[in-house]
């Protein structure tokens, strides 16, 4: 239930201005004058609109936002108070999204609308809606998880949707993450049959070139959607590296159900218990999964690289290929530890000596990574062990090896590679983009990184590129505070995106990149391949795909947007239910933020919990200016060791509360 809406603009009468209740005199108006601009709310129902032509954003009162919600393009009229300051209100909804929420259903005790009785409102999840808002037709029962879509008018309304069930059930909360991101898990009967047909086809591969030599896939021990494969040839200048990636854009064929399907889905969904594929099984892991011992068809990269890791040459062509091994991550991480004394080492003989060249290759490709501003920020990632029901039974941090790094590496320098001669060639490509941070965020994280104790002269720089970060996150790796410096610096930056046009990769220090490796999971990658074809490979006019390529990009960011949410939410909800069988215990953790309402917290296993400030001592204030909170001789800052016990857990919520154990 997610579809943008085109509102006409209409002219309207101005109401008189209500005077706040808080006012002893009449405020004078200045001439109005009308813009656009994007409105953000406010839990306390007033809202702001960003206009461009404004130096700060427009202040609406609720009265005024004319049922605008977070994210709307908004008609206003804005005037000028006393004082200068500026206020606003909504006169037309421009683009606005008609979408699910989820909350909780409670009720108000005593006379309600229309009689005697109680009158149901839901507290939403989203907290960009107001804390309360009152419900029509609602069929759940008063604590069940609702979902509900908004009315607009001058003030708010929901109208109920979908009980879930019960708000303390895990069930109910995992259904309702799925429907407020929309999250589709079966597919359509006509994408599933189109999917099934397409991979019984008999394999075309007289006019493609085979891939020669050792060819394998490395992933992790739980993949089914294998998608890339690789291989490597030393010479005397360097190395010809083969990244070879399913040829998906072979079986969604244009205008069919199945392509309407994978730009709907945008991308696969990997949650702790399942995954919810962008296509239907029969392709992702039967036709398109690069298995070994079968011919494959697929689209590959011939990277030439000179000792240095300099990308001198990129050549793509239509492949057919067999992998001669499924490797995985902790086997190869293994290998590299006990070589020939490794458990696995009969398993991976044969390309044991290929595995090492790779090793080298990945130092030389990374060390290059690092001298142009290469961002490594510290994850806090986790790895979530479900017992037989289903429940949390551990978390463990992610860790990577070589293994992983050496295909990340691989995986970088093809998708430069691909971009950079795409670019060169005038081809239509959904480039990956990530633009440099905002000034006012970036200024907020300086001012925090100088009240830690870290020199920032070198962001003084000018034009600015992403090295200050690496040198500073180094510095911070020195002070074992990488967490501390990590978190708040992710934050600090700008969204990376897709589009169709090329505005170069921040975090990654390139002009040129583009994701071309995993076709079975990203819409992107599967568009990128669908265009390379057609205009490099068959001469077709790159003109006929700008439309497309403009599409693809919009449907990529969406989807990913959403994907990330869904996945956060749902490692979140887990992390709460093992909080929940911990209650009492203590840990000893980090602070990694701090704020007026209290600090956050991270755990060894990764969950992160909050220390509220009516849990700390009477008196703690919030000093805003450096960055943590004091007590007296006691100040808690980010990165500080504290010891904390798990208190209480809001699972409506997915929250974690904890106190300090002194």
């Amino acid at each position: 239930m997610k579809q943008t809406k085109k509102y006409k603009s209409k002219k309207k009468t101005a109401p008189k201005h209500r005077r706040r209740p808080t006012d002893h005199k009449p405020k004078k108006q200045g001439k109005e004058r009308e813009a656009e601009g994007l409105f953000s709310a406010t839990r306390q129902g007033f809202g702001f609109v960003t206009v461009e032509t404004e130096e700060e954003d427009i202040f609406i009162p609720a009265a005024h936002t004319g049922g605008a919600l977070h994210g709307d393009k908004v008609a206003l009229r804005i005037r000028t108070l006393s004082g200068g300051r500026t206020e606003g209100r909504v006169t037309a909804l421009l683009e606005a999204e008609d979408k699910l929420y989820t909350g909780v259903l409670y009720a108000h005790h005593g006379r309600g609308k229309g009689g005697r009785g109680n009158s149901l409102y839901v507290m939403p999840d989203d907290r960009h809606l107001p804390d309360a808002l009152p419900i029509v037709d609602a069929a759940g029962d008063v604590g069940d998880k609702i979902a509900f879509s908004v009315l607009r008018g001058r003030y708010l309304a929901a109208k109920f949707y979908k009980s879930f069930g019960p708000a303390y059930t895990k069930d109910a909360n995992y259904e309702s993450i799925l429907t407020q991101n929309g999250i589709e898990i079966p597919f359509e009967p006509e994408a599933e049959k189109e999917a099934l047909s397409q991979s019984r086809l008999p394999l075309d591969a007289e006019e493609r070139e085979r891939v020669k030599g050792l060819v394998f896939t490395i992933d992790g021990a739980d993949a089914k959607d294998l998608d890339d494969a690789v291989s490597l040839e030393k010479n005397q200048n360097g190395w010809i590296l083969g990244v070879h990636i399913a040829d998906v854009s072979h079986y969604v064929r244009p205008k069919t159900p199945l392509d309407r399907t994978v730009m709907r889905r945008g991308t696969s969904v990997y949650f702790t218990d399942k995954v919810v594929p962008m296509l239907p099984e029969a392709l992702s892991n039967g036709a398109c999964s690069l298995h070994p011992g079968a011919d494959k068809l697929t689209l590959s990269a011939y990277l030439t690289l000179d000792k240095k890791g300099n990308i001198k040459e990129t050549r793509i062509s239509k492949t057919v290929m067999q992998s001669d091994l499924r490797g995985v991550y902790s086997e190869v991480n293994d290998l590299f530890d006990n070589g020939e004394n490794s458990a696995f080492y009969p398993k991976y003989k044969a390309v044991y000596p290929t595995l090492c060249d790779m090793r080298r290759l990945y130092l030389v490709l990374l060390k290059k990574a690092q001298a142009r501003g290469y961002m490594e920020l510290e994850s806090a990632e986790a790895k979530i062990l479900l017992d037989a029901r289903g429940e949390p039974a551990d978390i463990l941090p992610r860790e990577r090896g070589d293994a992983e790094k050496i295909i990340e590496h691989f995986m970088l320098t093809a998708n430069e590679g691909v971009a950079t001669l795409l670019g060169t060639k005038g081809c239509p490509c959904v480039y990956r983009v990530h633009d440099a941070p905002p000034a006012d965020k970036l200024s907020l994280f300086l001012r925090y990184a100088h009240n830690l104790g870290y020199d920032v002269s070198e962001f003084a720089q000018k034009p600015l590129s992403s090295l200050p970060f690496c040198h500073l996150l180094e510095a911070a790796r020195e002070k074992g505070a990488a967490t501390a410096i990590s978190l708040p610096m992710l934050r600090t930056m700008s969204k990376a995106e897709y589009a169709e046009k090329r505005r170069g990769h921040f975090g990654l220090g390139l002009t040129h990149y583009c994701h071309f490796t995993s076709p079975i999971r990203r819409l992107s990658d599967l568009a990128t391949h669908r265009m390379m074809k057609s205009v490099l490979l068959d001469g077709k006019s790159a003109a006929s795909f700008a439309s497309y390529a403009r599409r693809a990009a919009a449907a990529a960011t969406e989807s990913e947007l959403r994907a990330l949410a869904a996945e956060r939410q749902i490692d979140a909800l887990y992390k709460t239910l093992w909080a929940e069988k911990h209650i009492g215990e203590v840990f000893d953790s980090m602070v990694y933020s701090v704020t007026s309402f209290g600090m956050f917290v991270l755990l060894p296993n990764t969950c992160e919990g909050l220390v509220p400030m009516d849990a700390l001592p009477f008196g703690t204030v919030y000093d805003e200016e450096m960055s943590c909170l004091r007590y007296k001789d006691t100040v808690y800052r980010p990165s500080d060791s504290i010891r904390v016990r798990i208190e209480e857990t809001e699972l409506a919520s997915r929250r974690i509360y904890l106190s300090i154990v002194l």
